[in-house]
């Protein structure tokens, strides 16, 4: 039997998934597809980080571990939805709740002192940020609106916020003392090993890292943040805002770049309440209450302290707010600021949320004001700016005439994952951190004082030219332009540059349109031929094509997740991606609150149909096609139809999509002619489903308005989740004839 592998992750994709997967896995029984399913929630990956110390009834298998492994093989067929890139508060949360379920895990050591402390945290510390993505992403990353989704969004277009020319809208950034300005590269002659070591002034040597296995010719890159130049510019620019009388908002991504960007969350957070650090920052320190892990923490670890501490720190924190710029907030009705938690402004979605929205975001009164948008580290802090200055200067993007940016991007076998692994450090003390080879050698070399941030990445040889090759075949195959963007100036950029002209002097590139531009350059070349209506590929690292896939989507279709991903894994498998998950915390609480799940499962549709046709080539089953055809149209008439989730009680929500979508997949089906035992199968399914159209719809809509119950936000109990999320019981008796159909 041919299998697909769909994985169950976190918060609305999870939920969905309760409601999609007894369709999906009816309907691909009917071509012997076998649906299997595999954890990788982030209270799946904590279990299964403790479960060799857990009783053996609370024991589960390490299943990113699993399919990191099948990953490597051609006989791979993932379904990848999004998962929790988990900060430390998130992380803490997760595990109260896996306790509070009975789990019997340690607490997370925020300082752990002991060998088992030390080992408690290391295990936490894996399950941290984007520990999925690297370890599932054996290729590089294909990321495209499909067309029926991009026709949609030109006859159906999402609202934009309208831009004037007098915005004071800005993008603050660094620019020097950054990651970007200090970095150095190198490119491997030969394999072996590398090791980063920090020796002191007075030359005692730490071995920050002992070991690094690299390969000939990767690329190694390593930097470092200045903390004394971060503090000067942050001050500067909360001073910069309050001037202007625009909000103040700081960028980063502190899931994925789960070491470096929460301290630079934490520098954010000391800067704008000097006041609150000057008076109590000691006392914060000895209760444990980090600035790393956000306003909010501080506020909810106070509660725990007597009553004239928690009262001096209540006023100190209104004193700064009253003395600073306004904040931006992430909830002005609940009060949670851009500065609450680390994980709540996540700048690959929250930038491209601004730029829509006028270039605004949201004051403490609940209204749209300009903003300085704070993003330290320079290296594609400019991106955003060049895109503000074009709305400035043009208006906002009509989704109706503009055309679309497909991203083809470097991310096989970990390349370029700054910041989210085991070579970043705070620097403790002054001196310099060495990179140097097997023989001693010292590769790269960066003088750093206490408090700086060191970090180092590595870029494989054999998935550059791979993402060279496939960048090469997405031109040809769609007709389009391409553009690596990559700037010369920069030293990882330089060595790319080098590799990418000699692999690209190997392709047959004849009569194809590409081109190296800076990030600058290429946002500027990119928006005008968007602006006319015209096509371009971006072809970019690791962590530029993050921002852009949700960059240019959120311009285009108001949303990435309707983007489809496709990361042709090196090895021959495959990988399908259903999109971004931003948005997901919100559907849960609504659905808690109203039980109304607002996710749209579009992106796992067409993860699906891409997933089936891969299975069609590779198993050599050529039902898996046809249903796969039938999917896609399906998917079609969903859109047309409105039969997406709507943003209001009392409309169409996730469950009711996930039938319309059942219903016509078994219309499709029954009017296809390739395959005539299928149709004469679904004829009577179709025949069922329509003539329980209404009273399917009334049964979902029955169950709206009223607080939903599901066991628990990281783990939600099965049994509870699956009432909640399949309460039609008419559709449930439908599903289960689907699978003996044939």
């Amino acid at each position: 039997m041919s299998r697909i592998i769909y994985t169950h992750t976190d918060e609305a994709p999870m939920l969905a998934t309760v409601s999609f997967l007894p369709i999906l896995e009816a309907f691909a029984a009917t071509a012997g597809i076998d649906i299997e399913t595999r954890d990788i929630s982030l209270a799946g990956r904590i279990v299964a980080a403790f479960s060799d110390l857990l009783p053996e009834d609370q024991r589960e298998p390490d299943a990113l571990s699993e399919l990191g492994e099948l990953a490597k093989t051609p006989e791979a067929n993932i379904i990848k939805l999004p998962n929790i890139s988990a900060s430390v508060p998130q992380l803490k949360a997760a595990v109260a709740e896996l306790q509070a379920q009975g789990i019997d895990l340690p607490d997370y050591p925020e300082s752990p002192e002991t060998e088992q402390e030390k080992d408690i945290r290391a295990r936490y510390d894996a399950v941290k940020g984007s520990a999925v993505n690297p370890v599932l992403r054996e290729g590089n990353s294909d990321r495209r609106a499909p067309a029926a989704v991009k026709n949609f969004a030109r006859s159906h277009p999402h609202r934009m916020g309208a831009w004037s020319a007098d915005s004071k809208t800005s993008v603050a950034t660094m620019g020097q003392d950054d990651f970007r300005s200090n970095e150095q590269s190198v490119v491997i002659e030969d394999e072996g090993a590398l090791s980063i070591v920090h020796v002191a002034a007075d030359g005692i040597e730490t071995v920050l890292k002992p070991s690094v296995p690299v390969l000939a010719g990767e690329v190694v890159d390593s930097t470092v943040m200045r903390a004394a130049a971060l503090d000067a510019f942050l001050a500067e620019q909360i001073a910069a805002a309050k001037e202007q009388g625009v909000l103040f908002s700081l960028h980063l991504k502190a899931t994925m770049m789960k070491v470096s960007d929460p301290i630079l969350f934490g520098h954010a957070v000391r800067a704008f309440f000097p006041t609150l650090f000057t008076q109590y920052g000691d006392v914060l320190a000895q209760a444990g209450l980090s600035p790393n892990n956000g306003l909010g923490g501080i506020l909810s670890g106070a509660q725990d302290l007597e009553e004239t501490l928690r009262a001096g720190i209540s006023a100190a924190i209104e004193t700064d707010l009253a003395a600073g710029p306004a904040l931006a907030m992430v909830n002005s009705h609940k009060g949670i600021t851009n500065l609450h938690v680390p994980s709540d402004v996540i700048v690959d979605a929250s930038m491209p949320a601004m730029i829509r929205t006028s270039g605004h975001m949201w004051n403490a009164n609940d209204a749209e004001q300009d903003t300085l948008a704070v993003i330290p580290d320079s290296s594609y802090a400019g991106v955003y700016q060049a895109t503000i200055e074009d709305c400035q200067k043009n208006g906002a993007f009509d989704p109706t005439t503009m055309g679309t940016v497909p991203n083809v991007g470097l991310m096989a076998q970990k390349a370029e994952e700054y910041g989210s692994h085991d070579k970043t450090f705070e620097i403790a003390a002054e001196g310099r951190v060495e990179v140097r080879d097997a023989s001693g050698a010292v590769l790269m070399s960066h003088d750093v004082a206490a408090g700086d941030i060191f970090r180092a990445c590595q870029a494989k040889d054999a998935p550059i030219r791979d993402w060279v090759q496939l960048a090469v075949r997405r031109s040809r195959e769609s007709g389009m332009p391409a553009v690596f963007w990559l700037d010369e100036s920069r030293a990882h950029d330089r060595n790319l540059i080098a590799k990418v002209e000699a692999y690209l002097a190997e392709e047959d590139t004849e009569g194809l349109d590409l081109r190296i531009l800076s990030p600058v350059e290429a946002t500027k070349h990119t928006l005008e031929r968007v602006r006319r209506g015209e096509d371009t590929i971006s072809v970019t690292g690791n962590v530029l094509r993050d921002y852009l896939t949700d960059l240019f989507p959120i311009m285009e279709l108001g949303t990435s997740a309707k983007m489809l991903s496709v990361v042709p894994l090196m090895n021959g498998g495959g990988l399908f991606e259903t999109g971004a998950g931003g948005s997901a915390p919100k559907h849960v609480q609504q659905l808690v609150e109203e039980d109304y799940l607002r996710w749209d499962s579009l992106g796992e549709f067409l993860a699906l149909a891409e997933s089936l046709r891969h299975l069609s080539r590779t198993a050599g089953n050529p039902r898996a096609a046809v249903i796969a055809d039938a999917l896609d149209r399906a998917t079609e008439s969903l859109l047309n139809n409105g039969k997406s989730p709507q943003r209001k009680l009392g409309t169409i929500d996730n469950r009711g999509s996930h039938f319309y979508l059942a219903l016509y997949w078994a219309q499709e089906l029954a009017a296809q002619s390739e395959d005539a035992e299928l149709a004469t199968a679904f004829a009577s399914i179709a025949e069922d489903f329509t003539a329980a159209e209404e009273a399917i719809a009334s049964e979902l809509l029955a169950v709206q308005g009223k607080p939903a119950d599901i066991g628990g936000y990281y783990r939600p109990d099965p049994a509870r989740a699956a009432e909640v999320m399949r309460p039609s019981q008419t559709l449930n008796a439908l599903v289960e004839k689907i699978s003996s159909a044939l």
